[in-house]
């Protein structure tokens, strides 16, 4: 099985200038169909990935994927593994916690080291806004950023925007609402980039506290009433409250917080009747949504969301390295 017969009458510039970028940094920056492209490739491997026993593509044999993660998540790190580990690939994961940083190497030293290990493709993820940029200028192979910051989180993006179209169509036809604490989400700024491109009306929805300064500009409608947000809304996409990240005071309190803001069954109602309900994980039951409407049957799309995260990862995997391995029209 193999894209390219997958796919023979594709819509989108032949080879290299499908996706000229070297590295996937943010969704900041990407064209319309470049973003488009990738989603366009990730549809494939959600078919290989339900297609039964063999989920197992040899493209990448012989080359080295580090996921480096000098912050944690199982989630994202288990996508890029599972990712990378279909597709043939050597998978080697680097955890902070295990490495030279907790010695005092500085980010700059790091990935010195990593380009001496000739690795073909880097996942980083790191607290810091810029780490990520930082590494790709000084390393010769493809860096994915799987979250810097409170930047960009591009694969999560494209992962949401993927889960979108397969279960409502076309992107540039839907209301989406982004309700949670937008400020402090990388989540939230790449799907913004992303659906705002793709042509989606988006709204968000937080305490005044927890909204960007500015943010109108790019674009989207800012509610801090998310009743109001929330009305006639084809998708509503719950974020997490970063407390990690905050320092100070930034809501009265959790309970508070989930009165004015959490998904409940009276609030949802307020949205269209066949709404789909999203959330990047990980999920603080009872504080920005109900364990019933998390676990929905028809109205969630969470599970989703995870399954088209490998399918997204394998696909940037796969485009990334194409020039190193000498993909006709990609050398």
């Amino acid at each position: 099985m193999t894209i390219e017969n997958l796919n023979p009458h594709s819509p989108f510039p032949i080879g290299g200038a499908a996706f000229p970028h070297p590295h996937l940094l943010g969704i900041s920056g990407l064209k319309n169909w470049e973003i488009a492209y990738i989603i366009d490739q990730a549809e494939h491997w959600v078919k290989l990935n339900r297609s039964g026993a063999s989920k197992h593509d040899d493209r990448l044999r012989g080359l080295t994927i580090i996921n480096a993660f000098f912050e944690n998540s199982t989630r994202t790190l288990l996508s890029f593994e599972i990712a990378g580990k279909r597709l043939g690939a050597d998978v080697v994961n680097m955890h902070a916690a295990q490495s030279s940083v907790k010695k005092g190497e500085t980010l700059i030293d790091t990935a010195v080291t990593l380009n001496a290990m000739r690795a073909d493709a880097i996942v980083i993820r790191h607290g810091s806004s810029g780490a990520v940029q930082l590494i790709a200028d000084k390393v010769d192979c493809p860096v994915i950023n799987a979250g810097d910051g409170t930047h960009e989180h591009p694969t999560q993006a494209l992962l949401d925007a993927l889960t979108i179209k397969r279960r409502k169509g076309p992107i540039d036809e839907q209301i989406v609402t982004i309700c949670g604490d937008i400020l402090h989400s990388r989540v939230a700024r790449s799907n913004i980039f992303c659906l705002l491109n793709m042509g989606a009306q988006i709204r968000v929805a937080a305490p005044a506290t927890l909204i960007p300064h500015g943010l109108e500009q790019l674009g989207v409608e800012v509610f801090t009433d998310f009743d109001a947000a929330i009305k006639g809304a084809d998708v509503v996409m719950m974020l997490r409250l970063q407390n990690e990240r905050m320092n100070g005071d930034f809501i009265p309190s959790p309970r508070e917080y989930a009165f004015l803001y959490g998904l409940n069954e009276q609030r949802i109602k307020l949205a269209k009747d066949d709404v789909l309900i999203m959330h990047p994980g990980p999920i603080n039951r009872g504080v920005e949504i109900t364990s019933s409407l998390a676990d929905h049957v028809t109205q969630s799309a969470i599970k989703e969301q995870v399954e088209m995260g490998v399918a997204v990862r394998m696909a940037c995997l796969d485009i990334l390295t194409r020039k190193a391995r000498k993909v006709e029209g990609w050398a």
